[in-house]
């Protein structure tokens, strides 16, 4: 039984703009975990500069190693935001690209459904054509009996009524 498919190029649009939602939404998602990493980093780190932040006691030797650790710590936290900064640049990208991807598959999709809802009233404006032709050929059949007398043909309310008036 071979199935007819209807707008094949149409189709092929809807499934290449689906695959590039899906890889847009992949890319959106895999944005959104690095930026959720980097802010763990960010939070780690910062929470180390404010554990070293303050000297208790000690010599000059330990101040010093402990200012020079402080001093990488902060500069990796800085790094880190600066990092944090791009992912979330990179988050927002994403999501727009994939907003964009997302509403152009849904303007092919319902342009799809648009096509298939009108071939399918034309087939019931044809379908009601049809059964009207039909149906008059049938009324006009029952006519033509009942003007010939056929036994056993259908008869109209006046032919019955006077059938029986005559009788």
């Amino acid at each position: 039984m071979s199935r007819t498919v209807h707008d094949p190029g149409l189709r092929a649009v809807a499934r290449v703009r689906g695959v590039r939602e899906r890889d847009s939404r992949l890319g959106l998602q895999t944005a959104l975990r690095e930026q959720r990493t980097h802010e763990l980093r960010v939070a780690e780190l910062e929470q180390a500069v404010r554990d070293h932040a303050g000297f208790v006691s000690g010599d000059l030797a330990e101040f010093v190693a402990l200012r020079q650790s402080l001093a990488a710590l902060r500069h990796a936290a800085v790094e880190a935001r600066s990092d944090l900064d791009t992912s979330r640049r990179l988050a927002l990208d994403a999501g727009a690209w994939w907003r964009a991807d997302k509403a152009r598959l849904g303007a092919v999709e319902g342009l799809l459904e648009r096509r298939a809802d009108e071939r399918a009233a034309e087939a019931a404006r044809g379908e009601a054509v049809e059964l009207d032709e039909v149906a008059g050929r049938l009324w006009l059949r029952a006519e033509q009996a009942a003007q010939v007398g056929e036994p056993g043909a259908t008869t109209t309310t006046a032919t019955t009524t006077t059938g029986r008036a005559a009788s």
